[in-house]
Parts: structure tokens; sequence; C-alpha cells
């Protein structure tokens, strides 16, 4: 299992779909996103899907439950996709309730992933998107120390028209060079 102090990730399971839902219900949790508002049948497809790729091999879509240590709460859910296998590059996104925004939970949930990515998985290159208006995804990017890499326009539909993404990204040996001066 991977952790902080603040939080663990863990792999889903089929009674998530509950606490999921009471955030990915929520226009403002979706204002950014191709899907939601979910209803409750999308938040039970949502959970039965990653379930379900979490079995495939190779395994490339590695959804986590993001669960609060105090009070061993679910409060978000994380996940890391390998895009490519053969380049070893992954791509990570992250979703946390609004009860629990501006406490450092999406950083280091996403600092986990990249553990995930680099660590276990070996990969050489971790990406991660972002909508220009989120300003708050992008700050979580930018203090992971993610470089810029630039804008992708209309890149996703969403419910109001065509997104741009932001991209950033880390290298195997950025993520390697951050953590050993870390520990030191």
């Amino acid at each position: 299992m991977l952790k902080t102090d603040n939080i663990s990730l863990r792999e889903l399971v089929c009674e998530d779909w509950k606490a999921i839902h009471q955030y990915a219900s929520q226009e403002i949790v979706s204002q950014y996103q191709p899907w939601g508002p979910n209803s409750e049948n999308d938040s039970i497809s949502y959970v039965s899907e990653v379930i379900e790729e979490s079995k495939k091999v190779p395994r490339v879509r590695f959804a986590q439950a993001i669960i609060e240590t105090n009070s061993g709460k679910l409060i978000g859910a994380g996940e890391l996709m390998i895009k490519s296998i053969i380049n070893r590059e992954g791509e990570i996104g992250y979703i946390i309730h609004p009860d629990y925004w501006g406490k450092g939970y999406a950083t280091e949930a996403a600092h986990l992933l990249l553990k995930l990515g680099f660590t276990n998985l070996n990969l050489h290159r971790i990406f991660a998107t972002c909508d220009p208006r989120n300003q708050n995804s992008e700050k979580v990017l930018r203090k992971l120390g993610m470089t810029f890499e630039g804008r992708i326009r209309e890149s996703i539909l969403l419910k109001d028209g065509w997104r741009d993404s932001l991209i950033y990204s880390m290298l195997e040996n950025e993520w390697k060079a951050d953590n050993v001066n870390s520990h030191k």
C-alpha cells in the first residue's frame, strides 16, 4: 500500500461506489471533466469498470481509492494509466471530494501515483493534463515539480464546448533526483 502520514492509496472495491458517488454526483467536481455529474448507475459502472480492468494482463489502468488516514474515509480517487508499454509512458489523474479541497490531499495522492509509476512500474515518463481554468489542479502539478510542456488545443469535448488542456510531465531521472534530494 502506498501512503503518506495523511492518506493512503488502495485498490477500489465494489462498495466504494457510494463514497465515490458522494463527490462524483456534484457539478462542481465534474465541471472540467467530460463526465458527470454522475448518476448512481454511472458511479457503480465506473467502479465495476476499474475493478475489471485491474484483472487484465498486462495491466494498464491503476485506479486507486484515496483514503484519509485519520477518518479512514474514501475522499477521492487517483489513476495511473499506462499509455505506452514500449515507451514506458503513463498518465496520472486525481479527483478529491470538495469537503477535502485545499488540504494538500490531491498533491499527496498525485505524488503517490508518480511513485507507483516510477518505482513500482518502472515508467520513464509520466504526464498529466488539466483544464486551463482549473488553477488548483495546475498548482498541484507545479508543486509536484512537473514540467509544463504546453497547451493542447480543443482536445476534450465538454458539455459547454471544446476544452484546451495544459500538459505537464516528469521523467524518471527527475523523479529520482527529486527523491534523492528530499531524503538528504
